[in-house]
């Protein structure tokens, strides 16, 4: 069976909007190891195109090379699927993106079905209902030593029918400071 894993950069205040700070080189690291490690993401419209199509052209752009994005950009791309959650997009980006407007639920169970590697998630919206509906495995929040005071915040807009029972299982301090965070539903 397949886990969902949620993974997101946020502050020390919960600000997990990606304008508002950077990953260090370290976290950077973390997060590409989190991709060679799935083989499906899940997305919300926003994410999804924040994500689809800068890192697949990185990753085909043989100019690229030798750019720190680059390695992360071919983990990214070497993802077998993309699965966007969304009522308004119509059409995919490439071949690996499939949109899905059904029932969220429904669709993830199927997912952690099949074989393979793990489902990768990242966001606040798709993330915040598969927390409410008890579909995510592991969270890796890593934490930046930063207040931001401002913009979208991680889980906004939960509901949850009792409050959601976390284990740490392993915390990362990186040189930049920022910590690793990795804790599975209990």
């Amino acid at each position: 069976m397949k886990k969902v894993i949620y993974a997101i950069n946020t502050s020390l205040d919960g600000c997990c909007d990606h304008t508002k700070f950077f990953p260090s080189e370290d976290t950077f690291a973390y997060f590409m190891q989190l991709t060679r490690d799935a083989d499906t993401f899940l997305y919300g419209r926003k994410t999804y195109q924040l994500m689809v199509p800068y890192w697949p052209d990185i990753a085909n752009d043989p100019s690229e090379q030798g750019n720190p994005d680059y390695e992360f950009a071919k983990a990214f791309d070497a993802v077998d699927k993309i699965i966007v959650f969304s009522k308004s997009l119509d059409s995919p980006e490439g071949k690996k993106t499939k949109i899905v407007s059904t029932d969220l639920q429904n669709e993830i169970l199927k997912l952690k079905q099949e074989q393979g590697k793990n489902i990768l998630t990242g966001g606040v919206t798709i993330p915040s209902q598969l927390a409410a509906l008890g579909l995510i495995d592991e969270y890796h929040f890593v934490v930046h030593p930063i207040v931001v005071g401002e913009g979208r915040r991680l889980f906004e807009g939960i509901s949850l029918q009792q409050n959601l029972q976390l284990k740490l299982v392993q915390s990362t301090v990186f040189k930049s400071g920022c910590i690793a965070l990795r804790y599975l539903k209990q």
